[in-house]
C-alpha cells in the first residue's frame, strides 16, 4: 500500500493505492491520524488505484467517520475501483459512507 497525502485549506486529500489489509490499515490510520489537525472539516479518500480493502480497513474507515461527524465534517470516499464498490456495498459500507 501507498498513501499520498495533501491538505487544501481545511481538507485532506489521500490517494491510497495497493491493499489495505489487516497488514496496513494501521499505517493508513496512521497517516490520517498524523494529518488530522483540529481546523480539518473535510477528507477525501481517492480510491482510484485501491485494489482491495479489508475488514481492518473498513474499520479504519468507520473510526474515520465517526470522527468527522463529531467535528461536523465529512469524509468522502471518491472514485472507487469495482471490486472496492462491491466490498462497500456486500458490507453495508455503502450506507454509511459517502461515496462518490
Amino acid at each position: 500500500m501507498t498513501v499520498e497525502a495533501k491538505r487544501e485549506e481545511n481538507e485532506l486529500i489521500f490517494k491510497v493505492a495497493g491493499r489495505v489489509d489487516s497488514s496496513t490499515a494501521l499505517l493508513l490510520e496512521k497517516e490520517i491520524k498524523d494529518r488530522l489537525e483540529t481546523d480539518v472539516t473535510e477528507i477525501s479518500m481517492d480510491f482510484s488505484m485501491l485494489d482491495y480493502i479489508s475488514s481492518a480497513g473498513l474499520r479504519v474507515l468507520l473510526t474515520t467517520q465517526k470522527i468527522m461527524n463529531k467535528r461536523k465534517g465529512k469524509l468522502i470516499i471518491r472514485n472507487a475501483t469495482g471490486i472496492v464498490q462491491e466490498i462497500f456495498k456486500i458490507t453495508g459500507f455503502s450506507t454509511i459512507l459517502t461515496i462518490v
